[in-house]
């Protein structure tokens, strides 16, 4: 039987949502999807939740509750500035799970 790459799942589970997945795609490339922000820099600081809320047309909660399962799957990290939250994509865990596929092709 083939190991599920448990140590993914959660990664997985949180990318088997389209407007993740397109939140994730935004956060890869901020500079091409979000204004310059007043506070925080988009490579450096990540983007305003507000930019991504703007952007999904979806309500605050909705985006908050998708923010968060993207972070707590690795795939995000979030730094607070001022009364905002800002997120930004962590490249190494996007790498690690897309080497555990590589891998497990050569198999």
């Amino acid at each position: 039987m083939l190991n599920p790459l448990p140590d993914h799942l959660p990664a997985l589970r949180a990318l088997a949502n389209a407007h993740r997945v397109q939140i994730m795609d935004w956060l890869l490339d901020p500079e091409a999807y979000f204004p310059p922000q007043r506070d925080g820099d988009l490579v450096e600081d990540g983007v305003c939740v507000g930019f991504i809320t703007e952007r999904t047309e979806l309500s605050q909660p909705t985006v908050t509750n998708h923010m968060k399962m993207l972070e707590e799957a690795g795939l995000v990290t979030s730094k607070k500035i001022k009364n905002w939250v800002f997120y930004k994509a962590d490249r190494k865990a996007l790498e690690a799970l897309a080497l555990s596929f590589k891998a497990a092709s050569e198999k």
